[in-house]
């Protein structure tokens, strides 16, 4: 019987009242002490429900690429990805995100799993999203009426979306990519090693992603004030809509 990560890395089909109490010292300590355990209790719950979407979670193949972004293989011969890298790497693409206009980064997907994920994160952050196939020319023929001059480009998986990755290099715009361990990311600026295959996988990333740039866009200034749900972003299957 497959396991539950095996089946999330699937590959599918081709987004203040004021406390007037006064306190004495020792009971502001007790509160601040609560409330740091309470925060730290939150962010083990959190990277608890994170690692169980299978973000992780890589394919049974690994490339030279990506060796460097992989900690081991697990007992059913999956590579496991680094996570702490995954993390750090978010955050980096987040901060490059910041320092453009965020109206000319581009988004792509040709992934089924990965259009709910899209459409959320450009709808929260106002990038731009292409869903599906990738009509060549999009990037380098202005003659096009879907022609788009993107600043920076971030696609849900090289391979899939490698006609986004070819004319994106071609002119001369970052890329920056979702890779799992079995991609080739020689065009790719910037790694962000994931399960870019899993439906939940895919949801989390882009929340964690959009979470990063809003904070970069200063439109929240911590992690709890991120109001949207990993749900908010997860295609539903069919059976979930019916």
């Amino acid at each position: 019987m497959a396991s539950e990560y095996q089946k999330e890395n699937t590959d599918d089909p081709l987004i203040e009242t004021k406390n007037e109490v006064k306190l004495d010292d020792t009971s502001n300590q007790s509160y601040v002490e609560s409330g740091e355990e309470n925060e730290e209790i939150e962010n083990d719950n959190l990277e608890k429900m994170i690692l169980s979407t299978g973000i992780r979670v890589g394919t049974p193949v690994k490339t030279k690429f990506m060796s460097p972004f992989i900690v081991r293989a697990n007992p059913e011969g999956l590579y496991i990805l680094d996570i702490s890298k995954t993390l750090t790497r978010i955050d980096v693409a987040a901060k490059f995100i910041g320092r453009s206009d965020i109206s000319k980064i581009v988004v792509t997907s040709a992934r089924e799993y990965g259009k709910t994920p899209v459409q959320k994160f450009c709808e929260v952050t106002g990038a731009s999203g292409i869903i599906g196939r990738f009509m060549p020319g999009t990037f380098t023929n202005p003659s096009l009426s879907s022609y788009m001059e993107p600043q920076v480009v971030i696609v849900t998986d090289p391979q899939a979306d490698q006609q986004a990755v070819l004319e994106a290099t071609r002119a001369g715009v970052p890329v920056v990519a979702i890779a799992n361990s079995d991609n080739v990311t020689s065009n790719v600026d910037l790694v962000i090693p994931a399960n870019n295959r899993g439906r939940k996988a895919l949801a989390t990333v882009y929340w964690l992603l959009t979470r990063e740039v809003l904070k970069k866009q200063g439109k929240i200034k911590s992690d709890n004030e991120m109001k949207i749900s990993i749900d908010d972003f997860e295609t539903k299957l069919v059976e979930e809509l019916s």
